[in-house]
């Protein structure tokens, strides 16, 4: 059994599939109840097994595979959540990744045989040695919720005096979980729904397992009590024993103080740190965990509190060449849990301290026969300097005497029975030899694995230099853009200074034409020119210069525009309008007489232009629109003769038809 001593003083069941698969039709089991001292043997169904373990409530069901006793995820957690509160199930070869039970029963001194029940029998053993992990579906905290245990449906005239005594049981029951929680001194929080005269439910959410809870299921007349674990999101393997055979320590000291524990295989088995614990209490901590072969800090030289812990284990002291980088510790510590950057440090403590002696333990671990304790060896390899020949010997000579004493005197073998035992023996060498390679194989797919995940952040980093560089180039390109408008805009502006300029100088004009610019005597007002007499042209010029009330507009071809284009311009409600190439048509004509927008002709007044601006004199403006006014009255005059004309003539033909409808009319 190892070094290991048993704190179990009840009842361990190991199992192991006899026939047939969980996943088939049923299976039998090889069941062994192994107290410490007795074993009994079975062969039972998976019901059986289920009754008999709901009957006997042992403290561990051991197994070498997990998935021997259920076909999948699912059926396990169903499997875990029927145990009975105080019953374990343990897979004795490992976590995720188990070994051989043949390997393990060896590495330990258990009898070990390929035979259902004597590998049944192993795993009870084993598991009564504390070898193994307890797979858990569950965390530590559970839930309790008292509710209705009847519904509050239809109840006529008393329906209220119904309701009303179930919520009050509700709010009873819960009252009284609560004080055998508070006796029990276990922390919790509750929630509760208050409905008419009570609680329609309470829910309680206690720190502990069930069995250290003081309230069970039940169900009584108006009231449910239901207690159930809270589900992890996976399944999780947890040490069955505290006290490991050798481990490397990783300590981050300080105000905050935190410590990790891995196994010689790089593996970390517990973390934690503290603000109130002193050096006393952490050293008990680990302890508790394990011996410590290697004690090992993150930063150069090694801080004081580390090295006390170091000589209180007389362990292997392990600092890196210089502090480790943020980095470089985050990296390294990227597949495990923490809860703050101390603990962090401390596993990384550790994992360096495991890389850097990661070759060392392995060729120990290759000369380590399987029946010696390998943590051993490499203790008194690291820490004590000695070879692995000499740590081998002295060993050696402390198990010679643990032979196993036989009844009867044995009896020699026969020719063919040496045949036979030295091919178990070669058959069981090669098996040896197979999961060694096994385990090679298992180790490079973990290295190919990691090499895999090196590979897709370097991917990941180089995509993300990709897009750096997307955005960069994307970067440019728009300052290019804006530069170019830039240029545009720039040249833009010098046009506009340059026809600005050369109309300042058509105001300085001093010519026989302009003469009264000059000397300002009269006035000058600017014309908006419109190319042709359309819809577009009107609106270009619009967009252009902007055209607005009382502007002097000048059609440069006013031929071709209809009503709706003359109505338009007549939108603006221009000054007046000068006519160039080409005459208006009459329904432009009309709508522009009709709105009293004075028309007259481009050729009456002077327009001196400078590019798409001109001006005229106000004078001359004025005088097309003295004209334009009389020749309005005029017309005036002219459509109101014509009007009367026609009233009368209509009113003469309506007199003559009077008269011819009258003598019609008359009796001959």
């Amino acid at each position: 059994m190892n070094a290991r001593t048993s704190a179990l003083d009840t009842l361990v069941f190991g199992v192991d599939v006899q026939s047939g698969d969980v996943r088939g039709d049923a299976p039998s089991y090889a069941l062994v109840a192994f107290d410490g001292e007795n074993i009994d043997r079975d062969v039972v169904s998976h019901r059986k097994l289920r009754r008999l373990i709901e009957r006997e409530e042992p403290a561990l069901v051991a197994t070498d595979n997990m998935y021997e006793l259920a076909a999948d995820k699912d059926a396990l957690v169903h499997f875990l959540r029927e145990l009975p509160d105080g019953t374990r199930l343990v897979q004795v070869t490992g976590a995720e990744r188990p070994e051989p039970l043949s390997r393990v029963s060896s590495r330990h001194g258990v009898p070990y045989d390929k035979k259902p029940m004597k590998e049944a029998e192993a795993a009870a053993r084993l598991a009564a040695g504390n070898v193994g992990y307890e797979v858990s579906a569950f965390t530590n905290t559970t839930k309790i919720k008292v509710s209705r245990g009847r519904s509050t449906g239809k109840g006529g005239w008393s329906e209220d005096r119904y309701t009303r005594r179930i919520h009050g049981s509700v709010k009873t029951r819960a009252r009284e979980v609560e004080s055998e929680l508070d006796a029990a001194g276990l922390d919790y929080e509750r929630d509760v729904t208050e409905k008419y005269g009570g609680f329609s439910n309470a829910v309680f959410e206690v720190e502990g397992r069930p069995e250290d809870i003081p309230v069970s299921n039940e169900r009584s007349g108006d009231v449910r009590v239901e207690v159930e674990r809270e589900r992890r999101d996976g399944i999780e393997f947890e040490p069955l024993a505290k006290r490991r055979d050798h481990v490397l320590v990783g300590i981050d000291p300080g105000t905050t103080t935190a410590v990790a524990v891995a196994d010689l295989d790089g593996t970390i088995l517990d973390v934690f740190s503290t603000r109130t614990a002193d050096t006393a209490e952490v050293i008990e901590w680990i302890i508790e965990r394990g011996r410590p072969v290697v004690v090992a800090a993150d930063v150069e030289p090694m801080p004081e509190t580390v090295e006390k812990i170091r000589r209180s284990f007389d362990a292997e002291g392990w600092i890196p060449q210089s502090d480790l980088p943020i980095d470089e510790k985050q990296h390294r510590t990227r597949d495990h849990d923490y809860d703050n950057d101390h603990e962090r440090d401390a596993m990384a403590a550790a994992l360096c301290a495991f890389d850097d002696h990661q070759d060392q333990f392995e060729r120990i671990a290759e000369k380590v026969p399987p029946r010696m304790d390998r943590g051993e060896v490499t203790a008194r390899v690291v820490a004590g300097e000695d070879s692995v020949e000499t740590a081998l010997a002295d060993l050696s000579e402390d198990d010679e005497p643990e032979e196993e004493e036989t009844e009867h005197t044995p009896r020699e073998l026969t020719a063919e029975e040496k045949r036979i035992k030295e091919l178990e023996s070669q058959v069981e060498r090669l098996e040896d030899h197979i999961e060694e390679l096994e385990d090679t194989i298992e180790r490079k797919e973990g290295r190919i694995g990691q090499l895999k995940g090196d590979l897709e952040q370097a991917r990941s980093e180089e995509r993300k230099e990709v897009r750096e560089r997307r955005e960069v180039s994307r970067l440019e390109r728009e300052n290019q853009r804006l530069e170019r408008e830039l240029d545009e805009r720039d040249e833009k502006i010098e046009n506009l200074e340059g026809k600005l300029a050369r109309l300042k100088e058509l105001w300085k004009l001093d010519h026989s034409n302009f003469s009264d610019v000059s000397e300002k005597k009269a006035g000058l007002t600017p014309v908006k020119p419109v190319e042709k007499f359309t819809k577009g042209a009107i609106e270009r010029a619009h967009e252009s210069f902007g055209l607005a009330t009382d502007d002097v507009v000048y059609l440069r071809d006013a031929s071709g525009a209809g009503r709706s284009t003359a109505e338009r311009l007549a939108e603006v409600d221009p000054k007046v309008v000068l006519t160039g190439d080409g005459g208006l048509s009459d329904a432009a004509d009309e709508v522009l007489f009709d709105r009293e927008i004075p028309v007259g002709p481009a050729d009456d007044v002077t327009i001196q232009e400078v590019d798409e601006l001109a001006v005229t004199r106000e004078s001359e403006v004025e005088a097309v629109i003295e004209d334009w006014e009389d020749r309005a009255e005029e017309r005036r005059k002219e459509q109101k003769a014509e009007q009367l004309d026609r009233l009368i003539s209509e009113h003469r033909a309506d007199r003559k038809y009077e008269s011819r409808s009258g003598a019609s009319g008359q009796s001959p």
